[in-house]
């Protein structure tokens, strides 16, 4: 899909390029939660078939990266199968031209086309941009799942697609 000039699609996540926005990301968490409160998928992680990995692309090269993980059912859901949001980033100079939202409508458009109704995430209280982002974009809070720890770190957010 291109909107403005970006082009989504989807990358391995084992790309030089990808790995090297992943580095950035990885740095700026650890800028603001300690590792043991970092829920990262590295590179490895990201290879696995239930992950769908989508990068935005401007013409001076990759600007951004969201990933879908399909997950079974759990106590926390009802039984539910969901979709979790996943290694959402948006490089800084790159901010401000909606691209975030152009990645999570597809990533979520992605899940639907695989009846996935029901999409959840976990980002940090202290990622003040991410919040944003998921609130406005229909995004409510919900309790912990997937065996995070309600650790006050962390907000968890639900969306039915």
């Amino acid at each position: 899909m291109s909107t403005s000039g970006i082009l989504i699609r989807p990358e391995r996540p084992d790309h030089p390029d990808v790995v090297a926005m992943l580095a950035e990301l990885d740095e700026y968490l650890a800028s603001l939660y300690d590792p043991e409160d970092n829920y990262i998928l590295d590179v490895q992680a990201l290879l696995a078939p239930e992950i769908d990995f989508l990068v935005a692309e401007g013409p001076g090269g990759l600007v951004g990266c969201g990933a879908t993980r399909q997950m079974p059912g759990e106590p926390e859901t009802g039984g539910q199968a969901y979709g979790e949001i996943k290694r959402m980033f948006v490089s800084p100079a790159a901010r401000g031209q909606r691209i975030a939202v152009q990645l999570l409508g597809q990533l979520e458009q992605r899940l639907k086309s695989r009846d996935v109704s029901l999409a959840l995430l976990e980002t940090g209280v202290d990622q003040h941009e991410a919040v944003r982002l998921y609130e406005r974009s229909g995004y409510i809070k919900r309790a912990a799942f997937g065996g995070y720890p309600d650790n006050g770190l962390s907000v968890f957010y639900e969306k039915r697609l």
